[in-house]
């Protein structure tokens, strides 16, 4: 018999590793988080999140951990204003959450779920056989830890990603942005970045006497050290720049990064997989890193625990890669396009004129809005020819047995939903044999949902299956396409 420290080992500690080590823990998935930091980072890169990752924190019912959430309807695409309201359920996302309250949250949600938790672990390399996956781990005494499956959550320059050895390619660094989290002085909010003569500057407020400042100096080139960065660098040329002289504020944190863009060639590759920074990195344009990251988990996390429990066949793992992989190139994209606009000099103004110009048009900003956020993400689930088949389906109020309630409270316990909404209920008959995985739900449609005889919905919140559709298979079809066999 094989000795396992858990089922899943996760290595990493942020808001992707944690939100999968949550996600296995709905499903009775042992999985030990491991992190090489000694305490939780408490800087923040991010400093929100998008519209698609705040529907997903509500459908585990993770939103009200958070405490008031600022969501913010107006945005931009490479600084140019668009309002998100344009895609239903749209906006810019929250903003104002440090990710260190994200990462604190997501924390005590997967310990409560039995996950644990151990820092001061350091991976120095990786075994994989039919069995499962060893782990070399690095300190004065040495060891190893074992899983059946290992998930790389460990950031850019990911020790798994390497010892796994799956390639990571992309575009070389050309631009560095630098910023500082000050206190003590109160600058004018620039909340989508303005261009300047020599670059751009953006100004977020963190609280009364708080802020973030972000910039780009196109005269100061690329440094080729990897050493810090000082205030009064920042400080005088944020002066230089806007006029604001904010050399008498509080430095907190004082950093930089660059628009280098890499993704994994394989998400998965046998028992080791990836997730978040290191399966894909990118300019960080609207809060898309950290959401990516966290939309990832939600795809993964149910998938391996039906493979775990034995009841689905290991091909649907394949369908994380076959997923995600297309929606992580296309970030690469967008940001590399954003930093264009966002970030080039003169000789960009004809395009940013003309590229203005075509989001007067309600469709171009409806293309935009649904790329940036991830709400326009369709996945390929089986045959049919309904508009919605694919893709998420929005949180809705509707009646199950006399008592109202909402399409995410269905979803909180990370389990598929049958959401039948025909007289006698012949759908739920149909799908009995998979009730051990899919919560079947009679229930009166309310008017916010689609006009269906039936819905089969997927953990993760997008539709696998909905009636009417004449070009639809089977409802058993699709119960076994994503569930597994019937009991």
């Amino acid at each position: 018999m094989d000795n396992y420290d858990a089922d899943v080992i996760i290595v990493g500690a942020g808001p992707t590793g944690l939100m999968l080590a949550g996600e296995f823990g709905l499903h009775g998935i042992s999985v030990l988080v491991v992190d090489r930091l000694a305490e939780p980072m408490q800087q923040s890169r991010a400093l929100g999140f998008s519209a698609r990752t705040i529907e997903e924190f509500g459908q585990r019912g993770l939103l009200s951990r958070l405490g008031e959430v600022d969501v913010i309807p107006a945005g931009h695409f490479g600084g140019v204003p668009l309002d998100y309201r344009v895609l239903s359920g749209g906006s810019y996302g929250a903003r104002g959450i440090p990710q260190s309250r994200t990462e604190a949250m997501l924390a005590g949600w997967a310990t409560e779920q039995g996950a644990r938790i151990r820092r001061s672990v350091e991976i120095t390399g990786l075994v994989q056989d039919a069995d499962g996956v060893t782990l070399q781990v690095a300190g004065p005494d040495g060891g190893r830890l074992r899983g059946r499956y290992v998930i790389g959550c460990d950031g850019a320059r990911s020790a798994v990603r390497e010892a796994a050895g799956i390639d990571f390619p992309g575009t070389e660094p050309a631009i560095e942005l630098r910023f500082a989290d000050i206190a003590g002085v109160r600058l004018r909010p620039r909340f989508a970045g303005e261009r300047v003569p020599d670059g751009m500057i953006m100004v977020l407020p963190l609280g009364p006497d708080r802020c973030r400042i972000i910039y780009y100096d196109r005269t100061e080139p690329l440094r080729k050290s990897a050493g810090p960065i000082t205030f009064e660098e920042v400080a005088d040329t944020f002066q230089k720049l806007s006029g604001e002289d904010i050399h008498a504020a509080t430095p907190l944190w004082v950093s930089s990064t660059t628009d280098v863009s890499r993704q994994a060639a394989e998400y998965r590759r046998g028992r080791v997989f990836l997730a978040g920074d290191a399966a894909h990195i990118h300019l960080p344009i609207g809060a898309q890193g950290m959401s990516a990251g966290v939309q990832d988990a939600v795809n993964l996390g149910w998938k391996l625990a039906l493979v775990l429990k034995g009841l689905a066949p290991d091909a649907l793992l394949d369908t994380y890669h076959s997923e995600r992989h297309p929606v992580g190139a296309r970030i690469l994209t967008n940001t590399l396009a954003q930093r264009i606009l966002y970030l080039g000099g003169e000789e960009i103004t004809p395009l940013l004129e003309v590229f203005t110009e075509l989001t007067q048009y309600e469709s171009v900003q409806t293309h935009l809005v649904g790329m940036v956020t991830g709400l326009d993400i369709r996945h390929e689930v089986g045959a049919g020819e309904h508009p919605l088949l694919g893709r998420r389906l929005q949180d809705a109020e509707l009646t199950c047995d006399g008592q109202r309630t909402g399409v995410y409270e269905l979803l909180h316990a990370g389990r598929g939903v049958l959401l039948d909404f025909g007289a006698g209920r012949p759908l739920l008959d149909a799908a009995k044999a998979w009730s051990d995985r899919v919560d079947l739900v009679g229930a009166d449609r309310g008017q916010d949902l689609p006009d269906a005889d039936g819905i089969l919905l997927r953990p993760d919140g997008y539709i696998a299956w909905i009636t009417p559709d004449p070009g639809a298979e089977t409802l058993p079809r699709a119960l076994e396409r994503w569930f597994g066999p019937a009991a």
